[in-house]
Order: C-alpha cells, then sequence, then structure tokens
C-alpha cells in the first residue's frame, strides 16, 4: 500500500470514527435538538481534529440530524413534526410489506418473543417514559423484520429508522395517548402473523398501524 493510500485510510477512518461518535451523542441527547455544533469546541471535546468533523457533519446533515442554518452555523435538528409525519408515511409502505414477507418465517418461538417485547411496552405505559418507550417499539418491529428475506429492504428501514431516531425519540412525547393504542396495533399483528393470515391483510395492517402514529402527529400539531 503506497503512503498516499495509507494517508487516505487514515483521514477516512477518523472521520468515520467523528461520524460515529457525534451520531451517538446526538441520538443519546448529549446533544439535544438546537444544540449547535462549533468545530473548534467539538475539536477540544473529542480530541478529534476539525476536517473529519466537518466532514462527520456533512454526513449527519446528509441523514437529516444536523440542519445547517445562516448566521448561526450547524445544528442538531430540532423535532419536525411535519417532516416526521412525511417520513412516517413512507416507512410506513415499507414497514407494511416487511411485515406481510416476514410474517411466513416466523415460528411460535419468534413470535412469543415478539410478544415479550410488546409485554415490556405495556409495563412501560405505567410510567410513561418516551425514550425508553420507542426504543421498545424499535425492538418489537426488528424483531419481526429480522426474519425478513430482503436484506436490501431491511437496509433501508435500518437506515430511516436511523434517520428519524432522534426526532421520534419524541414523538410519543407529542402525542402519548398513541403508546397505548400502538400496544393493542402491535398485539393485533401477532394475532394475524400467528393465524397465518393473507399477505395482503398483514401488509394493510401494519401499513396502518404506521399512518396511525403520523395522523396522531398530525392532529397534535393542529391542536396547537
Amino acid at each position: 500500500m503506497s503512503t498516499t493510500e495509507k494517508q487516505t485510510r487514515a483521514k477516512r477512518s477518523k472521520a468515520e470514527v467523528s461520524y460515529e461518535l457525534l451520531r451517538s451523542r446526538i441520538l443519546d441527547g448529549t446533544y439535544g435538538p438546537g444544540y449547535r455544533l462549533v468545530l473548534s469546541q467539538l475539536a477540544r471535546e473529542t480530541g478529534v481534529s476539525t476536517i473529519p468533523l466537518r466532514e462527520a457533519l456533512r454526513r449527519l446533515q446528509s441523514d437529516g440530524l444536523v440542519e445547517v442554518v445562516r448566521n448561526i452555523g450547524a445544528r442538531v435538528a430540532a423535532f419536525d413534526a411535519t417532516q416526521v409525519e412525511h417520513s412516517l408515511q413512507v416507512l410506513a409502505r415499507l414497514e407494511g410489506y416487511a411485515t406481510a414477507i416476514s410474517a411466513p418465517l416466523m415460528t411460535a418461538r419468534h413470535i412469543e418473543r415478539s410478544r415479550e417485547i410488546n409485554a415490556r411496552m405495556t409495563r412501560a405505559l405505567e410510567d410513561f417514559d418516551p425514550a425508553a418507550f420507542t426504543a421498545l417499539n424499535r425492538e418489537f418491529h426488528f424483531s419481526v423484520y429480522e426474519h425478513c428475506p430482503d436484506r436490501h429492504l431491511v437496509s433501508l428501514l435500518e437506515a430511516e429508522w436511523a434517520r428519524l431516531d432522534h426526532m421520534r425519540r419524541s414523538t410519543f412525547s407529542h402525542v402519548p395517548g398513541r403508546a397505548r393504542r400502538s400496544v393493542a396495533e402491535h398485539e393485533r399483528l401477532l394475532e394475524l402473523i400467528e393465524a397465518r393470515a393473507q399477505a395482503q391483510e398483514i401488509e394493510q395492517v401494519a401499513c396502518a398501524h404506521k399512518i396511525a402514529t403520523a395522523d396522531a402527529l398530525r392532529e397534535a400539531q393542529g391542536a396547537h
């Protein structure tokens, strides 16, 4: 390997590490919505030079996690109900199809595992924590998608969930009443999968489940 290739690989590595570090801090709430991402400050905090940090911020902007505002600079993207609603509408179609083609490959043991996660979501309603509930919600859905035979589709789902994670963490804060209905809809999906219902019915119910969250968010915003 030439010296130039080694330097390029090292540069990419630093940029990748910077990206993963900043992304994790955004998703875990260390850098909350609206937090200003000043390169010099980030360099001091992370011990990484500004060049890979700048590249990382560009990637995070493409992911929708960072926005650049005139006269302010880069900052963590704020909750945008309209953007989340639109993304949920797209995600509904992907998730509907993914659930339908995953269903025939789920055994009784797989269904029981998904049901146990949903039971944990039910218990979480008692002392409601939107962030924890959203994490369980993701775990539930991916306990179904892990059986999906279309790995490209799973990659699309993972990318979309990751892009929305920091905003979705707040979704149930805006529509807390949606959480209880969501758990009931999960159980309905599992009942259909268990009964070996037609793929079309499973797809429609799974799609409607996600669209219901988008509708609830839109109604909540309209009430303000």
